[in-house]
Order: C-alpha cells, then structure tokens, then sequence
C-alpha cells in the first residue's frame, strides 16, 4: 500500500500527518465517548463495572489499576495504565498516538497526557492537517495536580512531576521536576 492508499486512520496509527474526518476515526471517536460517557455517569461505588468499562475501553488496564471519573480520551485503545497505578479525577488522556503509563503510578486530579500535535505552519493547520507524537509515563512516576504533559514526552520511572508543572521534554529517571516547562530542581 502506498501513502496516498493508506486510510487516514492508518496514517493517524502511523504516526504521519492525517485529516480525523475519517469514517474509521469517527467509529473510534464515537466508541471512546460511548464507553467514557457511561464510566462518567454510572454509580461511582459499581467498582466491578467500571474496571470492565475500562477494560473494554483501553488499551490495557493492569491489575489493581483504578482511575476515578470523570474520565476523558480520544480513542482508548492507544492508552495503557499499568497495575496498581491510580489516576485521580479529572484525567484527560488525548491519545491520537499511543499513551503508556507505567506500573505503579500516581496521578493526581486534572492531569492532562496529551499527544495530539497541530502543523505550525497556518496552511496546513488552516486544512485541519494534524499528528501525534507518544506519551511514556515510567513506572513509580507521580504527577502532581493539574500536570500538564507534552506530545513526544517520556517521564522516567521513579520521577515526580510538581503540581501544575507543564512537561514539554523528556525527563530522566529519579529526579524531581516542577515549573513550566518542567525544569529538574533535584534528584532523588
């Protein structure tokens, strides 16, 4: 298959420049929603359920794991969440490409893990042209309230991420960052 036969949505999994006015997109669009529409509205105590919510709907969802609604992403199955890690309310995953966190991993209320990315030039940006770049979240990282993390992003394990901090680059493992952009203030 050449570039110019590949769906968008193909384009979109590879990485490559796509228009989301794709019918497969918007089937996976509209799936996403369905699933995080029903986590978001169901009984907060149905802990069963919702762990089956979320294993429908992601990617993988280890054991142990629990993120509490409200919950929102694109697509779902780009998006792992690793055993035992907790995402507190408000999590917003925007995974166009894939998004991993690890095993063991703190996340506090309205964090943002984004990978969607937009052309700079007005052109393209202007033809609704976009990408994606992954998100990696290392294993016994912890995101503090409000953090903001950047496409193409990698957090190494053991690293923790003030609140509010807006991480544009990579960050090594067992370090302490904060601010925006996220800077490392010291190891750990």
């Amino acid at each position: 298959m050449t570039v110019s036969e590949k769906s968008m949505r193909d384009r979109m999994l590879a990485g490559e420049l796509y228009i989301a006015d794709d019918p497969e997109i918007g089937r996976d669009l509209a799936r996403a929603q369905r699933l995080s529409h029903e986590i978001n509205t169901m009984d907060p105590t149905d802990y069963d359920r919702r762990r089956d919510l979320f294993t429908e709907l992601l990617g993988g969802y280890g054991e142990g794991a629990e993120i509490r609604p409200p919950f929102h992403c694109d697509y779902g199955y780009q998006t792992t969440f690793g055993a035992r890690s907790f995402a507190n309310f408000g999590l917003v995953v925007l995974d166009v490409a894939t998004v991993t966190v690890g095993d063991d991993v703190q996340i506090g209320p309205n964090v943002q893990l984004l990978t969607a990315t937009h052309p700079l030039e007005p052109g393209p940006r202007r033809d609704k042209w976009e990408a994606a770049q992954p998100v990696v979240i290392g294993d016994n990282v912890w995101l503090g309230g409000g953090v903001i993390v950047c496409p193409g992003v990698t957090i190494g394990e053991n690293t923790v991420v003030g609140a509010g901090s807006v991480v544009v680059r990579d960050l090594p493992a067992n370090v302490v960052a904060v601010g925006s952009p996220a800077r490392v203030i010291r190891e750990l």
